[in-house]
């Protein structure tokens, strides 16, 4: 407990430095509320570092475990909840469990495959997600079909989000740094030799897969009470490459790098929204691809390596 509180601490002071600023006029709501937004991000990402930074499992389909998080949070809230405080933490710990739940099944028969086809699977996944998202409306129409779930309550603070991110980093540290993640690290670097050595791959390999998936959906409840709105659209394809481009570009099984990545890729994106002048701002999706790849070029291991914050590394490091 002691241990859980000094890792805290340095959220909590974030927390109250940034409602401080935000409530005396300092700093612009709207960069209030990317900031939130990338602690979010920041979640999500740590959730497929577990899975393909640790794990090594290639997963293409970590938008729609997102999307699952945010219309079973948002269901939950608008159906039940109000405005209540507690409701909606049972209502964002619903969609992580959600989220975790259709992990589990679709890793039953997809985790037996490796590499690309695992990618290619989770995938398809993600492809009739998006289908079910925009469809959603014929059998509930809460959640709004393709013109998107509306009348969501705003309930995401800048509170609530340092604070699940702050847990997330606990809860990711104490699992990588365990014998259950060095076995889910094993599997990363052989997978053969791991079973030889008595590892339960299949078992280890579900495990990473379905907490690094209940991230993803904890992550798309803040999201979806942070805009009070959703569409299929925010849930496709492209919002798994997002995540996974944060991942790489941090450096795969470093958390370090996941968190400094989210928080840059998303001030990057607003930021160049900013700087450009109007009518030049989708030269955003010109330069940052550029950067990517000069990143890439000069720091394939990701930006950092195999460094992590000292409040990330392990007891014995």
């Amino acid at each position: 407990m002691l241990h859980l509180a000094r890792f805290l601490t340095p959220f909590a002071a974030a927390t109250a430095a940034g409602w401080g600023l935000s409530t005396g006029g300092v700093v612009n709501p709207y960069w209030v509320q990317i900031f939130q937004l990338a602690c979010i991000m920041a979640v999500s990402a740590l959730g497929l570092n577990v899975i393909y930074g640790f794990t090594g499992l290639f997963s293409l389909g970590h938008a729609a475990f997102y999307g699952i998080g945010a219309y079973t949070a948002a269901f939950l809230m608008k159906s039940y909840g109000g405005e209540s405080q507690l409701f909606f933490l049972a209502s964002l710990l619903a969609g992580g469990g959600c989220a975790a739940l259709i992990a589990w099944l679709v890793g039953l028969p997809t985790l037996r495959l490796t590499s690309d086809y695992l990618g290619i699977a989770t995938l398809g996944f993600g492809v009739i997600m998006k289908v079910f998202f925009d469809n959603a409306d014929s059998f509930l129409p809460q959640l709004g079909g393709a013109r998107g779930m509306t009348g969501i309550a705003k309930m995401t603070t800048v509170a609530w989000a340092v604070m699940f991110l702050g847990v997330s980093l606990y809860l990711a540290r104490n699992l990588i740094h365990s014998s259950h993640g060095r076995a889910l690290v094993s599997i990363r670097e052989d997978e053969i030799a791991a079973g030889i050595v008595g590892i339960n791959t299949f078992r280890y390999k579900m495990a990473g897969f379905v907490v690094g998936c209940s991230f993803a959906g904890l992550a798309g409840g803040l999201y979806a009470h942070l805009y009070a709105f959703l569409h299929p659209s925010n849930f496709d394809f492209f919002k798994s490459v997002d995540v996974l481009m944060i991942v790489v570009l941090g450096g795969l099984g470093n958390m370090s790098g996941t968190l400094v990545a989210s928080f840059g890729w998303i001030f990057l994106l607003e930021g160049l929204r900013v700087i450009l002048p109007p009518g030049y701002i989708e030269l955003r999706w010109v330069l940052i691809p550029v950067l990517l790849i000069v990143t890439m070029l000069l720091r394939p291991q990701g930006l950092f390596g195999i460094r992590e914050f000292p409040l990330l590394r392990g007891d014995t490091e």
